[in-house]
């Protein structure tokens, strides 16, 4: 059985250290929560974020989820700090 060699992650290296420099910086700007809860729990607190943070205001989105064992959901919600 002959090996692959692996691929070459110098360019995911530097795609990631963008990113995680942009984060650190005042250029993004979104407030950020992450929550991990069983399903419904989770639908229920993505809810509250869109009544409480009106999406035309706000810019509320799910910016990430995954499903965890036990379903539960990991998931990240995003909304600009203020309205204005």
């Amino acid at each position: 059985m002959t090996r692959l060699p692996s691929p070459p992650l110098d360019g995911l290296r530097r795609q990631l250290r963008r990113g995680r420099a942009v984060a650190q910086t005042k250029e993004d700007i979104f407030v950020r929560q992450t929550y991990t809860l069983p399903r419904e729990a989770a639908r229920v607190k993505a809810k509250e974020w869109f009544e409480r943070y009106p999406k035309a205001a706000y810019w509320t989105s799910v910016e990430s989820w995954r499903v965890l064992p036990d379903d539960e959901v990991e998931f990240t919600m995003r909304r600009l700090p203020s309205a204005d």
